[in-house]
């Protein structure tokens, strides 16, 4: 029987086949290890993300978040809403915000909540966390480091926290500029984190990929570059947007800037699931496109 439980929003990124779905397979495997059970949220829609800010107005985008605020209230009674993605943390925890202070953006979204007979189980109260500050809060790190099997011994990672995961909201105790829970991580599992990554929380270009590559491909550069001046063998990080862009676009870096990029980007979940014992298969690493060999090679013994 599962120790805790919570109600589950994937969000897009996460399900099968999408940009992070390896990303889904390693927090199920970690959950797994720790007695956590994640009761997702059924018919969760998208939380909005940058596309709910184009030209749709206000309501639509906090509508919604409000659906699976709704939803999770309906099916999962009294548990704390949890994302895995930083976007859909930070737009849930914006919606909750939003309508609390504002009475008239309440009633409207409500009214809309009636169409599907959700108005009811809307609560302004339900908590909305990030899966770290579960991880953080509700763990521990003496609970993370205790199933801890097959130590990283002899890795190095770049801490890379990116914008969203760190503002406005934050992770709880921890300093707006040099937030240090992924360093944690990387230790309690036996790994060596680079505590002055000076770009831990340096914004990956985000939408920018598509609009203005260049400027996004910028701050890709330096991200990476900083890892490697650091000596990292890998970066780790807690978003699906950051590890996707640092990731993929270090090919078309390389051909900009004469570089010879290949710096895996991990998922926190990634190293718990393996430092916990778990198979490269069951970690999700054969879904990152820079194989992170150091990790299956330990994940493989």
């Amino acid at each position: 029987m599962a120790k805790k439980e919570y109600s589950y929003f994937p969000g897009c990124s996460s399900v099968r086949s999408a940009s992070a779905s390896n990303y889904m397979v390693s927090v199920n495997t970690m959950c797994e290890k720790l007695e956590i059970a994640l009761n997702e949220i059924p018919d969760w829609n998208c939380c909005g993300a940058s596309i709910g800010y184009a030209e749709g107005g206000e309501l639509p985008r906090h509508v919604l978040n409000a659906r699976n605020i709704a939803l999770s209230g309906k099916h999962n009674p009294g548990q704390d809403i949890v994302a895995t993605c930083a976007a859909c943390w930070l737009g849930t925890r914006e919606t909750q915000e939003r309508l609390n202070e504002d009475p008239d953006m309440l009633t409207d979204t409500r009214t809309v909540l009636q169409e599907g007979n959700l108005q009811d189980y809307y609560s302004q109260n339900i908590p909305v966390r990030h899966m770290v500050e579960v991880m953080i809060e509700d763990i521990g790190y003496e609970g993370l480091a205790k199933p801890v099997v097959k130590p990283l011994k002899g890795i190095k990672f770049a801490g890379y926290v990116g914008c969203q995961t760190n503002r406005p909201f934050g992770i709880d105790g921890e300093s707006f500029e040099n937030p240090r829970y992924l360093d944690k991580m990387v230790e309690i599992v036996g790994g060596e984190a680079i505590t002055d990554y000076e770009k831990k929380v340096t914004c990956c270009g985000g939408a920018l990929a598509f609009s203005e590559p260049e400027k996004s491909q910028k701050q890709i550069h330096d991200i990476v570059e900083a890892a490697y001046d650091q000596g990292a063998d890998m970066i780790v990080t807690p978003c699906p947007v950051c590890q996707m862009n640092v990731e993929v676009y270090q090919g078309q870096i390389n051909k900009r800037y004469g570089t010879n990029f290949s710096m895996p980007v991990t998922y926190y979940s990634q190293i718990l699931a393996v430092a916990y014992g778990s198979t490269g298969k069951e970690a999700g690493l054969k879904g990152n496109i820079i194989r992170a060999k150091a990790l299956e090679k330990i994940a493989n013994k």
